[in-house]
């Protein structure tokens, strides 16, 4: 895991994961990129260039997917991860579609981004992921860490990069006080914020797009934290 040298010399670093590969994630980076940020979008290959909608929050929102086409262009300067082929959750199928789900995005996820994708985030909510899952993950195909939906509030070090637990759910009601206590940490070791969620929930308004980009401003541009990629924040250079 990291020790004093990682995160050029820095204690803290912060990053970010969204899910799905939705066209709000082209807003997302901009604001991500006008405040020096950096995340990792996780993709489902299969569904990609497709259009749809899903009810949130009350609301019909859209849920169209990025084309094929533009998924180099719009992720450029982030992380691209699998979320495998079609979202299932992975708990429920064989070890023979495990790997199929995951390899296969990968697979194609590097030849749509230009480079080799090692990072995952676990598709489909409540428990989408167990010790027999990750193992099969890790032994069987090119991915490197994964991270649950499994909120800690912590910013501690993790040994089970295939079972990773972010920090918070950025729709979550703590996650400014998540943030704050973050911001206000004196690190004497690694510690990293870890925020996930999907760029949809903004257009239904778990959290607005002006709440989060006064989030994103508050983490931006502090000397003490790096910015980074999951990749970059999780895996040594």
């Amino acid at each position: 895991m990291h020790t004093e040298t990682k995160w050029n010399g820095k204690n803290k670093a912060v990053t970010f994961s969204f899910d799905d590969g939705v066209t709000q994630d082209i807003r997302l980076v901009e604001m991500f990129n006008k405040y020096g940020l950096k995340g990792t979008f996780n993709l489902n290959s299969d569904f990609l260039s497709r259009d749809g909608s899903l009810e949130r929050n009350g609301r019909i929102v859209r849920h169209d997917k990025i084309a094929v086409s533009k998924v180099a262009h719009v992720y450029a300067g982030h992380e691209v991860a699998v979320h495998t082929l079609t979202h299932p959750n992975l708990t429920t199928l064989p070890e023979e579609e495990i790997v199929r789900q995951v390899e296969r995005d990968r697979l194609a996820l590097s030849e749509m981004a230009g480079y080799e994708v090692v990072g995952m985030a676990y598709p489909c909510g409540g428990v989408n992921n167990d010790d027999r899952v990750a193992a099969i993950i890790k032994e069987r195909t090119g991915v490197r860490y994964a991270r649950t939906i499994t909120s800690t509030n912590s910013f501690d070090e993790q040994e089970n990069l295939y079972r990773f637990n972010p920090s918070v759910y950025y729709i979550a009601e703590d996650l400014e006080e998540v943030v704050d206590r973050f911001l206000s940490l004196e690190a004497d070791r690694p510690r990293l914020l870890y925020i996930w969620g999907h760029s949809y929930e903004m257009d239904a308004q778990y959290i607005t797009w002006e709440e989060f980009e006064r989030i994103c401003q508050k983490l931006a541009g502090h000397e003490d934290i790096f910015y980074g990629t999951n990749k970059e924040v999780l895996l040594d250079p």
